[in-house]
């Protein structure tokens, strides 16, 4: 039996983070949306002995259990006592450490594609629950739509579809470590912004209220370490986006515009000055 789930991308519209919580883990705040730049993960499963084989089309991403998608599904496999070969494939499309949530989309997929396979009957909210303890971004990629999230990124709270736009996507270089930006936080000395205000842009539909209220506390951090983040964001809004922000640690920033007319110029503009660009709709 096999199946094939879709794992997009996802962007922070808005992230704060208030405090860590005593384990170490950090509270979190954001508002976070699914893009139609996904990769394509093909699962596997044939009776038999267990084990688990991951293969991916990068030789950036390990395959064995430091690989979140290997980790999903030996969760699933060890929590239910699955006697079954696991074989994943995975078409990488979306960036590598980029803040972008690949991995852990890759590992909502197998979640999600297991489920069914192995005929487990959990919910997203049971999966999104198992999740957590992969990476704090699974639970919403579970999901997979604009929602609220919180708490250590277990509650999610899905949102209104977000009014028609268009994100431009530009991803230099360099890539940047999570583990490292979180290490550097001093909750206390960064600037934090209210989410209610997004909130009531989504709920209304707004589309200039949306582009008002984004926010990313994280960006203060990664920014003074690679100030071509924050080159790129000034370029994007200088080149017709009607915002810009820096996704997750970074160092992906991307711009909204309400055309794509002005979307396609956007790119144009990028194109040569960033190392990867991409023009994609919220799903």
């Amino acid at each position: 039996m096999e199946i094939t789930e879709k794992a997009p991308a996802k962007l922070n519209l808005f992230l704060d983070t208030p405090f860590n919580h005593p384990d170490g883990l950090q509270e979190w705040n954001m508002v976070m949306t699914s893009v139609d730049l996904a990769d394509y993960v093909k699962i596997e499963s044939i009776e038999g002995r267990p084990s688990i084989k991951v293969k991916t089309n990068t030789g950036f991403l390990p395959n064995d259990d430091r690989n979140l998608a290997f980790q999903a599904a030996k969760l699933l496999q060890d929590q239910y006592r699955i006697r079954a070969r696991v074989r994943i494939e995975i078409r990488k499309h979306i960036p590598v450490a980029a803040g972008m949530g690949g991995g852990s989309s890759d590992a909502a997929a197998v979640l999600r594609g297991l489920n069914q396979l192995w005929n487990l009957g959990l919910s997203l909210e049971e999966l999104a629950r198992m999740g957590l303890g992969i990476d704090s971004d699974v639970p919403f990629c579970v999901y997979g739509q604009t929602a609220h999230v919180v708490g250590k990124g277990e509650k999610v709270i899905p949102l209104k579809k977000l009014p028609p736009m268009w994100m431009v996507i530009a991803k230099p270089k360099m890539s940047v470590s999570t583990p490292y930006i979180l290490n550097k936080l001093k909750h206390d000395q960064l600037k934090h912004f209210r989410i209610d205000d997004m909130l009531r842009a989504i709920d209304n539909s707004d589309y200039q209220g949306i582009c008002d209220n984004l926010g990313n506390v994280l960006e203060q951090v990664t920014g003074s370490e690679y100030p071509e983040i924050l080159k790129i964001k000034s370029r994007m809004i200088r080149y017709g986006a009607d915002a810009a922000q820096m996704s997750g640690t970074g160092p992906t920033v991307f711009g909204i515009c309400s055309k794509s007319t002005r979307a396609k110029h956007l790119v144009n503009s990028l194109n040569g000055f960033c190392h990867e660009v991409y023009l994609v709709r919220t799903l």
